[in-house]
């Protein structure tokens, strides 16, 4: 049994590393999305270029054509075509082998035989059209595959073109072999954020794509453009991983860079800071599994500002100084007081800062129905639905009416301040025959706010009247109720309808044809007991 625990925790713990994976922006661009994809002639139609073809980098090949011009003591001009044993024929010079040589290499080659033949004469060489090369993507790739592609087709544009990739695989070790089995690797990754073409190179003819499963992560997090897990390449070091990650945004703090390394148990851990600034040329190596963090200047360029909105003046955001703003010198100072019918006794303050809390027991209360709750986790919910979340308790009617400093609240950031109009109704919702709002009036009761609304319907509940406080949104039962406010709410419920005949019938039918059955099956037991 012990054995058999020894094990199983051992696979969990091998399954669980080996689901850390590479993430950051851009991978998803290249992961396998669908196996049915038809990529039959997409791979042959890749012929645009970068612009001006890079005459140091292009090898010249089979099936690459040049248009060569002769200008001076004769005038000779075609375009000759490199055959499969990688020469080119000229008029009058013969053979030249061009294979495998730079594209700038084949030029001052063609011009030097040329010359050797013709004197003081203009020689113009250019590439017009490319040739067609065979390579091949292999390794954690959705579908290895051999793909036709013209002599101008980057890595990056192979991986584009083929079936995806899974989202473990390497894009920062990908491994060329070319037909002499010599083998280089590239950053493809460092292409993708710097531009560098060095990691995106021209195919050639032959060339095997190998794309690796990524086992060595290093990270970096925080205020950088691109935070993530990114593969390990031999030799990374922090500058270039910064690099690599986009660079610092504007708020980093570069002067306290921590990087957390695994010792050599593999196990513990230790900690260094950095002050990227005093770096210079030095380099700090990284190794796999190091983690690096870049923090934010605290409260770098904060805005502190507070929303008023409401029956008052000047609506809008007002800037405030952090700890030192208070509510009733910036509603009269900034805002500019309250307009006519402005109700002190409904406003209220919302604060966003530190309202991020979660109630698990609320969260699981909503998920439960009514009757798997007890009375007091029905209340609980109740009171919590009814919240209205970040509400500040203010009383606006003593602080500006009375100047009870004690209610006068020191604002901050994001806080919003809502003043509304006063109510002069009360509103009727349900089966009165005229719902809606009927005016205020202290001296009337619930009964009297019915009857203007014309009195209960033929489906009221009369018995069961509720009213719901503006201020509070408890309900209570009408009868008691003490006195009503401003904006209370009346709610009269409906009667719940009686059940259709032809439904009462159905069911009726089939209880007597239930009934019935069993008397027959009675009645045939007892005759049969008898004989």
């Amino acid at each position: 049994m012990k054995k058999t625990l020894f094990f199983l925790v051992l696979i969990l713990t091998t399954y669980s590393l080996a689901q850390i994976k590479p993430s950051y922006i851009n991978r998803t661009d290249f992961f396998f999305s669908d196996s049915s994809k038809n990529l039959s002639n997409v791979s042959l139609n890749i012929a645009a270029t970068d612009g001006v073809i890079d005459q140091n980098s292009y090898l010249v090949g089979p099936g690459d054509k040049l248009l060569i011009d002769i200008q001076g003591v004769t005038s000779l001009s075609g375009v000759a075509v490199v055959n499969f044993e990688g020469y080119i024929k000229i008029e009058q010079v013969g053979l030249i082998y061009v294979s495998g040589k730079t594209l700038f290499e084949v030029k001052e080659l063609i011009k030097k035989e040329i010359k050797s033949i013709f004197n003081n004469v203009k020689i113009t060489v250019t590439l017009v059209d490319f040739k067609k090369i065979k390579v091949t993507l292999l390794g954690n790739v959705a579908k290895p595959n051999t793909y036709i592609v013209t002599g101008n087709t980057r890595l990056l544009e192979l991986i584009n073109i083929s079936y995806g990739l899974f989202d473990d695989s390497d894009l920062r070790n990908v491994s060329i072999m070319k037909i002499s089995g010599q083998i280089k690797k590239y950053d493809l990754i460092r292409f993708i954020r710097n531009g560098d073409l060095s990691q995106n190179p021209f195919l050639t003819e032959g060339d095997r794509v190998i794309i690796n499963k990524s086992d060595k992560l290093i990270s970096i997090y925080g205020s950088v453009q691109y935070p993530g897990r990114y593969e390990y390449v031999e030799g990374d070091n922090l500058e270039g991983l910064i690099s690599l990650s986009g660079g610092f945004v504007f708020s980093a703090k570069k002067d306290s860079i921590e990087i957390i390394s695994y010792l050599e148990d593999y196990k513990n851990t230790s900690v260094k800071y950095v002050n990227y600034g005093e770096l210079e040329n030095s380099k700090i190596e990284l190794k796999p599994g190091d983690r690096v963090l870049v923090r934010a200047k605290p409260e770098f360029l904060q805005e502190n500002y507070v929303k008023v909105s409401g029956r008052v003046k000047y609506p809008g955001y007002f800037r405030i100084e952090k700890s030192k703003t208070d509510l009733k010198s910036l509603l009269l100072n900034e805002v500019g007081g309250f307009l006519e019918h402005a109700s002190l006794k409904d406003a209220y303050i919302i604060r966003t800062q530190g309202n991020t809390e979660i109630d698990p027991e609320y969260d699981r209360l909503i998920k439960m129905q009514r009757g798997d709750m007890t009375d007091d986790e029905y209340d609980y919910l109740k009171a919590r639905s009814r919240e209205l979340k970040g509400k500040m308790v203010v009383d606006f009617e003593k602080l500006f009416n009375e100047n009870d400093l004690k209610e006068n609240l020191i604002l901050r950031n994001n806080d919003e301040i809502y003043i509304p109009e006063e109510k002069d109704f009360i509103t009727l919702v349900g089966q009165v025959v005229n719902p809606g709002n009927v005016q205020f009036n202290k001296r009337y009761s619930v009964d009297d706010y019915i009857q203007l609304a014309g009195g209960f319907s033929w489906r009221a509940v009369e018995g069961d009247v509720r009213v719901i406080k503006y201020n509070t949104k408890e309900w209570i039962d009408a009868d008691d109720v003490e006195k009503l406010e401003p904006g209370d709410v009346i709610w009269i419920p409906e009667e719940t309808p009686s059940p259709k005949f032809w439904d009462v019938f159905k069911d009726s039918m089939l209880i007597v044809g239930q009934v019935a059955a069993l008397i027959t099956a009675i009645v045939a037991v007892i005759i049969s007991s008898r004989n």
